[in-house]
C-alpha cells in the first residue's frame, strides 16, 4: 500500500470511522487503560530532532534499538553532515550503517530520501512539516524513497505532535492477538483501523504506541507470549484460543 491507498485509508479514519463500531472502540480504550495502569502515563513530548528521527526510523526496520543507535552514530561520525551522507560512496555508507539489518537496501534509500528533501526544500530539514495537516505531512513523507506509513506516522507524531499512530511489529502483534485487528490485517491497514478507534489526541496516541510496544517487547513477545504476566488475558483472542482451554 503506497501513498494514494494509505492516504485514502487515513482519510477514512479521520472522518470518524470509530463511531461505526463503538464496542470495539471501548475494547481499545480498555486495553489502553490497563496498559497505562501497568506501564505508566506517557505525555507527548518531542523526542529527537526531526531529521535524526526520520533517518533513525529508516534504520530501525527489523533492527534492535541498540543496533539502530550504533548504526546512526557510526554514520554521523563518518559523514557528519546530511549532504555528506547523501554524497557518500554507497559501499562506504553501507559499511557505516552495517549494525542495522539490510544495510544494502537502507543506504541507497537514505541517500535518495536526503536528495529529494534537499532538492525540494533547499536544505536538509523537515521542520516545515509542523505547519502541515497530518494528511498533508503523510503525503509528503510517503513520497520519500524508503519511507512507509509507519515511519511517516512516527516522525509526524513524535516530532510534531500530529495525531497519528505508528504501528510497528510489536503494536501490530499485540493488537492482532487481543483482537483489535483481524488476523489477516497488514500493518498499513492496522494504522487506519487503530487510528479510527482511538481518540484523536496526540497524548493518547503516543501513550498507546509506547505502552503497546513495551507490552510486545516484554510480555506479548513473538512466538510464545508470557500470558502469566499479562493483564489482558480476559480480553485476548489468542489467549482464549490457545491457553484458556488448557493447551500449553
Amino acid at each position: 500500500m503506497r501513498e494514494t491507498q494509505v492516504l485514502g485509508a487515513v482519510r477514512d479514519a479521520m472522518e470518524g470511522m470509530g463511531g461505526l463500531f463503538p464496542d470495539m472502540a471501548n475494547r481499545v480504550l480498555e486495553v489502553h487503560r490497563r496498559l497505562v495502569d501497568h506501564y505508566g502515563v506517557w505525555r507527548w513530548i518531542q523526542r529527537r530532532e526531526p531529521m535524526h528521527e526520520l533517518i533513525s526510523t529508516m534504520l530501525s526496520h527489523r533492527t534492535t534499538e541498540a543496533d539502530e543507535a550504533r548504526a546512526y552514530a557510526r554514520m554521523r561520525e563518518r559523514f557528519p553532515t546530511w549532504e555528506a551522507v547523501r554524497d557518500a560512496p554507497v559501499d562506504e555508507l553501507i559499511e557505516a550503517i552495517s549494525p542495522a539489518r539490510f544495510p544494502s537496501t537502507k543506504a541507497p534509500n537514505i541517500q535518495k530520501a536526503l536528495a529529494t528533501i534537499i532538492e525540494e526544500r533547499g536544505e536538509a530539514s523537515i521542520d516545515f512539516l509542523t505547519d502541515l495537516a497530518p494528511e498533508e505531512g503523510l503525503a509528503w513523507l510517503l513520497r520519500r524513497p524508503g519511507v512507509g506509513v509507519k515511519t511517516a506516522s512516527l516522525v509526524l507524531l513524535f516530532c510534531f505532535g500530529k495525531p497519528l499512530l505508528p504501528v510497528d511489529t510489536h503494536v501490530h502483534r499485540v493488537s492482532q492477538r487481543v483482537g483489535l485487528i483481524g488476523p489477516k490485517v497488514g500493518s498499513d491497514t492496522a494504522h487506519r483501523i487503530l487510528l479510527a478507534l482511538l481518540p484523536n489526541d496526540r497524548h493518547t496516541l503516543y501513550a498507546f504506541h509506547v505502552n503497546t510496544l513495551r507490552h510486545g517487547q516484554r510480555v506479548c513477545v513473538w512466538g510464545e507470549p508470557n500470558c502469566d504476566r499479562c493483564r489482558l488475558t480476559d480480553l485476548c483472542d489468542w489467549y482464549r484460543q490457545n491457553r484458556a482451554r488448557g493447551r500449553p
